[in-house]
């Protein structure tokens, strides 16, 4: 059994994007269906530019899957570009004044070149089509156990919305996002966000904003306090960092913990017998302040993940900056680009999110088939309600050393 990983590969007007997933076990069930969907809500959004009218994003399958189940071996994922022209320089010529706030010039000094367009290919969000893929394959392995992730705009400047995601809720969020142009599930809130991002196309400026990811039905103990490479929030801080552009993340009440007591912040403990046979094994809590997280670990409550996307770094009106040829002023160069691109950086983030959760689930009840996943949940399950255990049966047979000294 090998771990649940991924890495993606190509550029933004290459051939196509690759993703290649290891460790998903043997006999998953592929939706392919959600997978696309996934993929063309990422291309979606009020402020998206010309490039989304390009491409119609879907998968395909070469390598670990038969007939649309899982066959153990690694998954390989293609997305093809129909923006493909990397080689032709002059629909694609080199760029020598990097841009502000993107990878243009820390990576041509890295590489030891004067052409941004080396760096800028890779550093595109046009990747992200790869990781949403990857996390919607893990999404398929979650819904098996009715693991559930919904992610959503929250708020851009002054625009946020309060609505609070919680199981009885969900499918009307679920239905409200989706109608948003922007992806936030509050139609008046939706409405301020529309009229800021107009603005700001008007005056050639772009902007960002706030995702949040709620996941639902984890079981308790995913993750681990054992070394702090195994502390999920670790990992999901790591995941949603590393999305092209976004600048902080937090867990529960995040940053806000520094303004309250501790009575304020840690969420009382009680026990309902009623939820047992839930994810929460009856463990529930009146607030969720840790965010569904502590010690690094999973505590049976939502995981709750927000994460912060500065504006997006290509401007119309271009910026200060210098040409890498001769040093002299110059203003940024323009790569076609978004106003916005915060709600398909929600589905991103969604979508990395759950696959950090996924990866974590088959830590806990990994197995080579989802014969042995389901086992080793459910045998877990069981046990962990039925708490506390006897103590492991010890071989109470004498060794022959412990015979002749008792003969002696």
């Amino acid at each position: 059994m090998s771990r649940l990983r991924y890495d993606t590969a190509g550029e933004s007007h290459g051939p196509m994007l690759t993703v290649l997933v290891n460790g998903v076990p043997a006999g998953l069930e592929i939706d392919t269906d959600f997978i696309n969907a996934e993929l063309r809500r990422r291309q979606g959004g009020y402020g998206r530019g010309g490039r989304q009218r390009i491409e119609t994003d879907a998968v395909t399958f070469t390598a670990g899957v038969r007939r649309g189940v899982g066959t153990g071996a690694p998954i390989v994922m293609q997305i093809p570009n129909r923006d493909s022209r990397l080689d032709d320089l002059e629909r694609t010529p080199p760029v020598h004044r990097p841009r502000p706030g993107h990878a243009d010039l820390a990576g041509s000094v890295k590489w030891l070149t004067t052409d941004c367009r080396e760096t800028l290919e890779r550093a595109s969000a046009r990747e992200t089509a790869a990781r949403t893929a990857a996390g919607a394959l893990a999404r398929c392995l979650l819904r098996e156990f009715d693991v559930e992730a919904f992610g959503f705009v929250r708020g851009m400047l002054d625009a946020v919305t309060d609505v609070e995601p919680a199981p009885g809720n969900l499918d009307t969020l679920f239905r409200a996002r989706d109608a948003s142009d922007v992806y936030c599930p509050d139609a008046r809130v939706s409405a301020q966000m529309i009229e800021i991002i107009r603005r700001a196309k008007v005056d050639k400026d772009t902007v960002g904003g706030l995702a949040e990811v709620h996941v639902f039905g984890c079981p308790i103990g995913l993750g681990s306090c054992v070394n702090w490479t195994e502390k999920l929030d670790a990992r999901l801080a790591g995941a949603v960092m590393g999305i092209q552009a976004f600048k902080s993340v937090e867990i529960g009440l995040g940053k806000d913990c520094a303004v309250r007591t501790g009575s304020q912040v840690h969420d009382p403990i009680l026990y309902d017998a009623s939820q047992q046979e839930t994810a929460s094994l009856g463990f529930v809590r009146p607030s969720n302040n840790a965010g569904g997280l502590e010690g690094g670990m999973t505590n049976g409550m939502p995981v709750v993940v927000r994460g912060t996307m500065k504006p997006i770094s290509t401007l119309l009106r271009g910026m200060p900056s210098v040409d890498l040829n001769t040093r002299q002023p110059e203003h940024s160069a323009y790569e076609r680009s978004d106003v916005c691109a915060l709600s398909a950086a929600s589905v991103v983030m969604e979508n990395v999110v759950a696959f950090e959760i996924a990866r974590a689930f088959l830590e806990k009840f990994g197995g080579d088939s989802m014969h042995e996943v389901q086992a080793n949940y459910e045998s877990f399950m069981d046990m962990a309600r039925r708490l506390p255990l006897e103590p492991p049966m010890r071989d109470m047979r004498e060794s022959p050393m412990e015979s002749d000294q008792s003969e002696a």
